[in-house]
């Protein structure tokens, strides 16, 4: 029998209202012609964590352990505020809008990667730093001109978000770039069966 296989993620969306913010910051880095894939504002979100192929029939056990590990949390707040990248600015990878230290945020991360090392996924070896990424550094060209430009933004307060769920993300790549639906959401300090 064949088991059709998801790539599947789970993360924390965040209010339209800061998407647009954060597409208007995208927009402006844009102009400086570096050689960079740029997320596309509607799919800007916090991934907690990166399942990869998942078996269409392992889903409902994800969501099951995914219930528990968030159960004992209540919605809290995240500030999305400064830009900046990953590991250096000399040779830059990643270009992100940053999450203020959430401990709160640190910990669920920590119970969703505990919950999922049950069914067979690999735990993170590297420190969960909060982040939402905006583009991906394909090369050098431009760059230098792009982190200038990011640097107007490190002070950036993009605004407040509440967290009340958790999503269970899948992503089909099309030949425009991924995109990203919604396979269940998980509120928030629900108890199984409430």
């Amino acid at each position: 029998m064949n088991v059709k296989s998801l790539r599947c993620f789970i993360a924390i969306d965040i209010p339209d209202s800061i998407r647009s913010e954060i597409g208007g910051v995208i927009d402006a880095m844009k102009k400086c012609g570096g050689d960079i894939k740029w997320v596309t504002a509607s799919n800007i979100h916090i991934t907690l964590k990166f399942l990869g192929n998942t078996p269409e029939t392992a889903l409902p056990e994800i969501q099951d352990s995914l219930r528990s590990a968030v159960s004992s949390y209540l919605p809290f707040y995240i500030t999305i505020y400064g830009t900046g990248v990953f590991p250096n600015r000399k040779y830059p990878r990643v270009i992100w809008a940053g999450i203020e230290d959430s401990q709160t945020m640190k910990n669920l991360k920590k119970d969703i990667e505990n919950a999922m090392t049950a069914h067979g996924y690999q735990k993170e070896d590297r420190d969960f730093t909060p982040h939402l990424t905006l583009g991906r550094v394909r090369s050098q060209k431009g760059v230098i001109a792009t982190v200038l430009e990011l640097d107007t933004f490190q002070s950036k307060d993009f605004g407040e978000a509440e967290v009340s769920m958790v999503k269970l993300m899948k992503s089909e790549l099309k030949p425009q770039g991924p995109e990203y639906s919604c396979i269940s959401g998980i509120p928030l300090g629900a108890r199984n069966g409430s």
